[in-house]
């Protein structure tokens, strides 16, 4: 994006708003924000809510429809179960996700910080708010930081911190959820903490650290650790839609003054935009790193304007180029590639998900053994075979020889658990007229309910010719 021309100082680049000069914290206290797009962020912060609270609770034929068990190695998306033999197509998952991200920040900047992020979400629309309840506006706050210790800011110390912490724990219980199952963390509380030790301890953990993200922490999260903020410098174009400063209506800058008849832009440095901006930066300086999209400074800006008769806008949605040039939105060529590369990994990712295998199965010849002549004049050899049910249902199968006449001999009937493992052996017998060379190529089909699911490859072992 273009740098704002204004005759100020271009040292806000070399620096971020919440660190001084000398390298400290600068606590930031942004002013409530009031205005139609706050209210809108709030509505859609409820929706989040009310969707990341519910999802643990839904269950798919008894499963969570989402659950991310690390430790287990299971994943559940959308009721669908993924085992470490589905990597790859997580694995393309998660580059379809990337790319959509890339793509759509092209398009849309940082729409996604502003609106839907978990730590936005958090932090201004359910800790932000506490606070405001607790501590009161910018002006309140800064006040009660400000005073010596005494029992109003001990009495307000004490309540914010438990409130938070109490919010942070409620959160941490339900990423909890997300990992081992709701079913799973009403079982621990209803055992209590001395069945879960270990488990409880590692629950505080995060607690603590999601009050510290929240508590003290917070804009910080965006600035230094999120990576997304980071390659945005590399995503954003011209064409990119972004929170911008209209610097062609606004500059010059000038106090409002009724006598005044010199020529100004709009722009009465009133710093509203500045006041409301929860990382501290100053909008009208152009796109930063900090800027999370977060809509704030449109509505104080918006406000501003109505109450000296001037249009809204002066800070809005908008690309560089619909600034610069007056020119409305275009779908670029760098756009359409992204989307033909989104389209691409999409169609990919449903392929594999349609033509995804319920059962995978593998069969090995066992090792050091050779073949065995049987009484009756024929040729055995001994097999393992692995099996992973990734249903809900328990699978009976059957084993068939596809390419050649013989006999398999199962050592126990394969059935094959819900959502496990199962392995077994068995031989397969053949005539000797069959066998033709030292390894004679096998096909073996795996058939469920009397319908073929999978053929497996492997050899017979025989003797030399």
């Amino acid at each position: 994006m273009k740098e704002v021309k204004t005759g100020m100082s271009e040292s806000f680049r070399d620096h971020i708003a919440t660190i001084d000069e000398e390298g400290h914290r600068k606590y930031i206290h942004p002013k409530k924000p009031e205005g139609r797009y706050y209210h809108l962020r709030t509505y859609t912060s409820l929706v989040f809510l009310v969707v990341f609270f519910a999802i643990p609770f839904i269950t798919v034929e008894g499963e969570p429809l989402l659950m991310f068990n690390v430790l287990d190695r299971k994943f559940i998306i959308f009721g669908k179960i993924f085992w470490p033999q589905d990597f790859f197509i997580f694995a393309i998952g998660l580059l379809t996700f990337f790319v959509f991200i890339i793509l759509f920040t092209v398009v849309f900047g940082r729409l996604f910080c502003g609106w839907v992020c978990p730590q936005t979400n958090f932090m201004e629309m359910v800790f932000r708010k506490v606070e405001y309840w607790i501590d009161g506006d910018a002006h309140q706050q800064k006040q009660l930081r400000a005073m010596p210790l005494n029992g109003l800011k001990l009495r307000k110390r004490i309540l914010k911190i438990a409130v938070f912490y109490l919010i942070a724990f409620v959160i941490a219980n339900f990423f909890l959820a997300y990992i081992i199952g709701m079913d799973e963390v009403l079982k621990m509380v209803h055992e209590g903490v001395a069945k879960n030790l270990g488990t409880f301890v590692s629950l505080l953990g995060f607690s603590t650290v999601f009050f510290f993200v929240y508590y003290w922490f917070r804009e910080q999260a965006c600035i230094v650790v999120c990576p997304y903020g980071r390659l945005q410098g590399v995503l954003l174009d011209r064409n990119s839609i972004v929170v911008a400063y209209d610097y062609l209506r606004g500059e010059p800058r000038s106090k409002l003054k009724k006598a005044d008849t010199v020529s100004h832009g709009d722009c009465i440095d009133c710093f509203a935009c500045v006041r409301v901006c929860p990382t501290g930066i100053d909008i009208r300086n152009g796109t930063q790193l900090e800027c999370v999209n977060c809509t704030a400074c449109i509505d104080a800006c918006d406000a501003i304007m109505e109450g000296i008769h001037k249009p809204k806008g002066l800070i809005r949605y908008a690309s560089e180029n619909n600034i610069a040039n007056n020119e409305p939105t275009r779908f670029t060529g760098r756009m359409a590639l992204y989307s033909v590369v989104l389209l691409l990994l999409v169609g990919l990712l449903v392929t594999l998900l349609v033509t995804r295998d319920d059962v995978d199965s593998r069969i090995l010849r066992s090792q050091g053994q050779t073949f065995q002549s049987l009484p009756d004049g024929r040729l055995s050899n001994l097999y393992n075979i692995k099996l992973t049910n990734k249903t809900r249902k328990e699978v009976p199968l059957e084993l068939k020889l596809e390419n050649i006449n013989g006999e398999i001999q199962l050592i126990q009937n394969v059935v094959v658990p819900r959502e496990s493992y199962f392995q077994t052996s068995f031989f397969v017998k053949l005539n000797r007229s069959e066998i033709h060379r030292r390894k004679t190529p096998l096909k073996i089909g795996i058939y469920q309910n009397g319908k073929r699911i999978s053929i497996c490859k492997t050899t017979f072992l025989g003797p030399s010719l």
